[in-house]
């Protein structure tokens, strides 16, 4: 497996990651409308963080060919989350931009469904309140084609009294430059 940072000939791989797509060399990155059903929660998914998070790779990952679990992954959200995914461009900028879900599945559900897309969570450090929660949730990834990765997701989490909601997430991917530090590796 070669680890890569370009996956993509017209995106960078921003971490959670997976994939979110960028702008290299002026090009945009493919955007193809993709239409989210509302379907009720999965118990298992929403009653636990353990849940949640092992839903939250679930929904992204398949092999190539095979369709996201996009319904799925909506019902861990409020409607109105919000992602920032980060990273450093081909010039070497470093760039983060708050994005809606919905421009993330449009941006990356071509990538993921054709590339074999993979991601699994490697490690956790988890800090609970009361009904708030910050999980430091380290994932590899990878693709049928050989290419992989590692980053750390910082998830935000809030319990209604009902259940648990993901209220934002953002990622950074391992560089050279920016190694995963040893508090949040196995």
């Amino acid at each position: 497996m070669r680890v890569a940072s370009v996956l993509h000939t017209s995106s960078i791989v921003a971490g959670f990651s997976l994939m979110w797509a960028a702008s290299v060399d002026g090009q945009e990155a493919r955007m193809e409308p993709v239409q989210v059903a509302e379907v009720e929660p999965l118990a298992a998914d929403v009653e636990s963080i353990d849940g949640m998070i092992t839903a939250f790779y679930d929904v992204i990952s398949g092999s190539s060919g095979e369709p996201r679990q996009w319904d799925r992954d909506a019902t861990l959200y409020p409607s109105n989350v919000q992602f920032t995914p980060t990273g450093v461009n081909q010039e070497g900028q470093i760039y983060g931009q708050l994005i809606t879900k919905q421009e993330f599945i449009d941006r990356s559900n071509s990538y993921l469904v054709e590339s074999g897309f993979t991601e699994r969570e490697i490690h956790r450090v988890t800090r609970r309140f009361g009904n708030v929660a910050d999980v430091a949730s380290t994932y590899e990834w990878t693709t049928e084609g050989g290419d992989a990765g590692r980053g750390v997701n910082f998830i935000h989490l809030f319990n209604d009294g009902e259940r648990w909601w993901i209220t934002h997430a953002t990622w950074d991917a391992e560089r050279a430059d920016n190694p995963i530090p040893a508090e949040f590796l196995p």
